[in-house]
């Protein structure tokens, strides 16, 4: 049986030319073969930049590249139709599918209001700089162009807590508006800039009740139209989890227990606030492992000054297994992008071997790692980059390794500062292997693989390391793998990997 894996399927700086949702129909089956069970896809709704956006700064979320909105019918993926296809090719694939929920704030409203604000502190939205004035904010969206098709709700400035900009002053920061929904900001998890409810645009009030209504109404809709599995939270640490509970339990009670959600929390460094928001939902949803990805970035730059022995402590994966997915890195932390923190191209081999080939955790892959991608942005220093990403080579085969080597009794080795394995057993049909990485100079390491193992030849399946080695009569061996790198010792008789890909 397959285990799972999910794998974001687009990056930031995706082209811009509506090509994702056909590419998606196109490689469905590769993806099925080489054991991608889920893909998380991005916003499918019409943003404010219209065909040029990304998807998070999210206009009318019944847009799925229906309407001529925005300055065009389809997003920057595709069509509605073509969408939909996709997604209905994958699931036939037996390739489940999560759409990226992005519903704290609205951007690009349709009309100004006249509104009561007061103007806050950048860094600690709970200072106040001014006593409520009027001011003109966009916060009015009645989507003229759908023309109240599936939806005839309509938001307004009660609909929203804060925003960005006064017209009538032209005037940009940050603005508390006057509502009877609650006098400050809705409570968060933590307490970053004094309150981190509002991010940007125009924040959402989920205190309002016709809010929450709207958006389950919204959530029902959207997963009857689109057949999607599961659902991927944008900016939850902006959100009280007060509203992903009462969601979730909706989604749940029309769809089932098993419809899954994993949430952004983005708090690299510091599972405390991972750990206190799954108190808060009570475990209703999954959460990246921001504090492993921070890790892998370090151990990146680090290389033999960081102790592989402790990569994985003080990380979801370790702390709560069961609610962690793992990332390697993604849109966010991509280099140029605004949570920039990514592993450098050595280290990833080795990291996405930390992620797969154990059995902690829900490995999610990242779209630049199996494709590569090319691109070019400015920095903060403003100066402009040329990018590329090279796909990591042995990607395949470590989603074959786990799917046809990882059973059995499993023995760790997480002993060495620079220098870390484990082996897996196996089981009948499943050969096991034994995994040894370095982030310093070649390693070795005495590990047991079992004594039903004694006598046999192993090589390193990702072909890292040309020696053979032979399993001694108690079941062990002195494994081996080169200088930063990872090798991969299975029994000679193992399956050999058919690939689209082919390897030397």
């Amino acid at each position: 049986m397959l285990k799972a894996v999910m794998m974001q399927y687009f990056h930031w700086y995706y082209p811009q030319d509506g090509s994702l949702w056909n590419q998606l129909a196109k490689e469905a089956p590769r993806l099925a073969k080489i054991g991608i069970t889920t893909l998380w896809l991005p916003p499918a709704f019409k943003a404010h930049g219209g065909a040029a956006s990304v998807g998070y700064d999210v206009y009318d979320l019944f847009d799925l590249g229906e309407f001529d909105q925005k300055g065009s019918i389809r997003t920057k993926y595709g069509t509605k139709d073509e969408y939909l296809a996709a997604i209905k090719i994958a699931s036939k694939l037996g390739i489940k599918i999560y759409a990226d929920i992005v519903i704290n704030h609205l951007a690009g409203a349709d009309e100004a209001e006249k509104i009561l604000a007061v103007k806050v502190d950048s860094e600690n939205r709970n200072e106040a700089l001014s006593e409520p004035y009027e001011i003109e904010a966009f916060t009015k969206f009645s989507y003229p162009g759908r023309n109240k098709k599936y939806s005839d709700f309509v938001w307004d400035a009660t609909c929203f807590s804060g925003t960005d900009f006064d017209d009538k002053k032209s005037e940009k920061g940050i603005f508390k508006i006057s509502n009877h929904y609650g006098a400050g900001w809705e409570d968060m998890i933590d307490d970053e800039k004094g309150n981190y409810d509002y991010l940007m645009f125009s924040d959402v009030e989920f205190r309002n009740p016709h809010v929450r209504e709207h958006l389950k109404f919204w959530g029902k809709w959207y997963k009857e139209i689109a057949g999607f599995d599961g659902v991927r939270l944008d900016a939850v640490k902006h959100i009280s989890p007060q509203f992903y509970k009462e969601w979730m339990d909706f989604m749940r009670e029309n769809f089932g227990e098993d419809f899954f959600a994993v949430a952004e929390y983005w708090a690299p460094g510091n599972v405390d606030l991972l750990e206190k928001y799954i108190a808060a939902t009570e475990g209703r949803v999954s959460l990246f492992d921001s504090s492993l990805q921070h890790k892998f970035h370090i151990a990146s730059n680090q290389k033999s000054e960081f102790d592989l022995s402790t990569i994985f402590d003080d990380t979801l994966v370790k702390t709560n297994p069961i609610l962690a997915v793992t990332v390697v890195d993604n849109h966010d932390t991509q280099p140029l992008q605004a949570l920039e923190a990514p592993v450098a191209h050595w280290f990833k081999p080795l990291a996405y071997t930390l992620i797969l080939l154990r059995i902690e955790g829900y490995p999610c892959l990242f779209y630049p790692d199996l494709y590569g991608a090319a691109y070019k942005d400015k920095g903060n220093d403003g100066q402009e980059y040329e990018i590329n990403l090279e796909p990591v080579a042995e990607l395949e085969k470590l989603l074959h390794l786990r799917n046809n080597n990882c059973e059995g009794d499993f023995m760790d080795y997480m002993d060495h500062s620079s220098c870390v394995g484990w082996t897996w057993e196996g089981t009948t049909g499943k050969n096991g292997c034994a995994v040894i990485l370095s982030n310093g100079e070649a390693g070795v390491k005495t590990m047991h693989i079992g004594a039903k193992h004694a006598g046999k030849k192993f090589f390193d399946f990702l072909k890292n390391s040309k020696e053979i080695i032979t399993i001694n009569e108690d079941g062990a061996a002195d494994f081996i793998c080169p200088p930063l790198s990872v090798s991969v010792w299975c029994p000679q008789a193992s399956p050999l990997l058919k690939s689209s890909k082919k390897y030397s």
